[in-house]
Parts: structure tokens; C-alpha cells; sequence
């Protein structure tokens, strides 16, 4: 029979791989009787892991949430897993970086040396995307209130700042809204949300909300557009009309392999035509832009269409004749 320590270390490990625990079967893995998994149970309770019995024909025991934060026990994986995302939650955009750091400062004293030893090694520097202006910060108690609502599902009220603005929205009526989703794209948060007083669908900027008390009835959920929120919001921010797609999307043949155009291309598609020729679909918010994308690939083109996309080629060349011609 293990020592007590490695026992209970054992038990509490199988309590968190799995919800329910038959007391019969925890015997039997860990090669104890009912009666020393008994004790062991109340030995876990002292130390503060909320541990429930349930009864029924296969009676056992369940690891339950508490009013307070135990000691946690982590494989392996779990480890290193948490140490790289607490690394990298510099990027999160959730105010929360000295937290993240001070946490994997507690795990890493706790971890074995071997682990350890693994995380000093990946050294990861979290950097934020270029820009003209930060991502601005959320509060992290913003983000728990948002996403209590979302997760209750129910009716959320709020200032929203404009853009720009310093008064916190203090001067419009509150907003209205069904939280559906939470999410984080490009470095800042985002809420969408049926508006009520509006009759659709909208998405907030986090950093720009200002929650009220106390939130308001149930509701039920809707279907969002498209059906899925990671196609809804790269509609939203294309500005398309909710098909999803660029409000211009042109066609050309490039004298490039496919797989060199496809390194470059994030959002086309790109077909193989021949060994060093190639079918791009590709959109933009302008044609002119458009244009000047598919151009920044050194090889000859051909554009298939729209006619839209020739005249945007046609005023490039225009531009770029001028600029080579000019006089300085």
C-alpha cells in the first residue's frame, strides 16, 4: 500500500479527471478498501477540497467547486500548458498582466525541478501587433460582468462611449442589449448582442462599456447570422452587407506557382494552374486596394473580372506612371 501522502496525492487526481467517482471503483485503483477511501476523503475535507458523497446504487464521491481556491494538482502537460498561456497573457488586452505574472510565479515554485527546468528554457516574449494607437485595455471586472450576463443569459444595460470619447456615453440613454458572445479579436474585446431598442444584431467594443446594475430578465437565445460568431464578425468588419464576404472580390491569374502565392494570401483562394501559374480570388474594401495587393506580387497578371478591377489596374498605372515621370 502507496504511503498516505502519495495516496491521497493519487485520489485527488483521479477526483479531478473525472465528475462522478463510484466509491467501489476508487478502491479498487487505488488498491485500498471503502474504509481507508473513507478516511482519505476526510483527509482531503481538512485540507479545504470541497469533496461531496453522492448515493445511489454506485454511491461515491465528486470534487465540487468551494468558497475558496485549493491546492490544484496538475499533470505534466497541464503544467507547461499554463506557464506558456500565463507567459503570453501580456497580449490578452484584459489588464491583467501582473496578475498572469505573479501566478507564474506561484506555479513555477511548485513545480518539479524537471518541469521547471522545461519552462525556464521557453522563454517566450509576448508583442503586441504594430500600431499608430495601443489596443486599449479592458478592466478584468468588466469582462466577468459581460460574461456573467452572457453565460445567464440575461438582458445586459450599459453606457457606450463613442469613439473618442471621455464621458463614459454618460450623455445618451443607456444601451439594451441580449448578450450572446464574449470574444477577442485582434488584441481587444468585443461584445455581440442583440440591441433591443434597435432590432438587431450589433457589436460593442469592451473597452468602451460601462455596465449597469442590476441586469435585467431572461431571455431566450437567438440564432445569430451566418450561424457561427467567427463568420458574423469578419462580416462586421469588412464592412459587407452580413453575406460575410469583402465588398470587393476580384479574380486574376498570377505567373506564380500556387504555393508562393498561397504563403502570401491569408483570405483567397488560390488554385493551381500549371507549374509556375495560378488562379487568385481574393478580396478587399476597394478595388483600387484590391489592385494594389494582387500588384505586390513581381509577376505578370491577368485579370479575369470584374471589369471593376481592370479600371482599378488602369488608375494604378496612371498613379504609378506620374510618380516615375515626376520631376522632383
Amino acid at each position: 500500500m502507496p504511503k498516505t501522502s502519495a495516496r491521497l496525492l493519487s485520489l485527488l487526481s483521479l477526483l479531478q479527471a473525472r465528475r462522478d467517482w463510484p466509491g467501489a471503483l476508487l478502491a479498487e485503483r487505488l488498491d485500498v478498501s471503502p474504509r481507508t477511501v473513507r478516511r482519505d476523503v476526510d483527509r482531503l475535507r481538512e485540507l479545504g477540497y470541497p469533496i461531496t458523497a453522492f448515493k445511489g446504487p454506485d454511491g461515491g464521491y465528486r470534487l465540487d467547486a468551494g468558497t475558496e481556491l485549493p491546492p490544484l494538482l496538475f499533470d505534466d502537460e497541464q503544467a507547461v500548458a499554463l506557464a506558456i498561456a500565463l507567459q503570453i497573457a501580456a497580449t490578452a488586452g484584459a489588464g491583467i498582466e501582473e496578475a498572469a505574472a505573479r501566478a507564474l510565479n506561484t506555479v513555477r515554485q511548485v513545480m518539479p525541478a524537471r518541469l521547471r527546468r522545461r519552462i525556464d528554457t521557453l522563454q517566450v516574449t509576448a508583442v503586441e501587433r504594430p500600431s499608430t494607437r495601443p489596443d486599449p485595455q479592458v478592466d478584468s471586472s468588466v469582462l466577468m460582468v459581460l460574461s456573467a450576463a452572457v453565460h445567464a443569459r440575461e438582458v445586459l444595460r450599459f453606457d457606450y462611449a463613442p469613439a473618442g470619447a471621455d464621458d463614459g456615453g454618460g450623455g445618451t440613454p443607456p444601451r439594451r442589449v441580449q448578450p450572446h458572445h464574449l470574444v477577442t479579436w485582434g488584441g481587444r474585446w468585443y461584445l455581440v448582442a442583440w440591441d433591443l431598442d434597435r432590432e438587431d444584431w450589433r457589436t460593442f467594443r469592451a473597452d468602451r462599456i460601462t455596465p449597469r446594475t442590476p441586469t435585467g430578465p431572461r431571455f431566450s437565445p437567438r440564432e445569430l447570422p451566418g450561424g457561427e460568431v467567427a463568420a458574423f464578425l469578419a462580416g462586421r468588419f469588412r464592412g459587407s452587407d452580413g453575406s460575410g464576404d469583402w465588398p470587393c472580390r476580384g479574380e486574376v491569374i498570377l505567373d506564380l506557382p500556387a504555393a508562393a502565392v498561397s504563403s502570401y494570401t491569408r483570405d483567397g483562394v488560390v488554385e493551381e494552374l500549371g507549374q509556375d501559374r495560378c488562379r487568385l480570388v481574393l478580396g478587399s474594401w476597394s478595388w483600387t486596394g484590391l489592385a494594389a495587393t494582387v500588384g505586390a506580387f513581381d509577376a505578370d497578371i491577368e485579370v479575369v473580372g470584374p471589369a471593376e478591377l481592370k479600371e482599378a489596374f488602369a488608375h494604378l498605372a496612371g498613379r504609378y506612371t506620374r510618380a516615375a515621370t515626376a520631376t522632383p
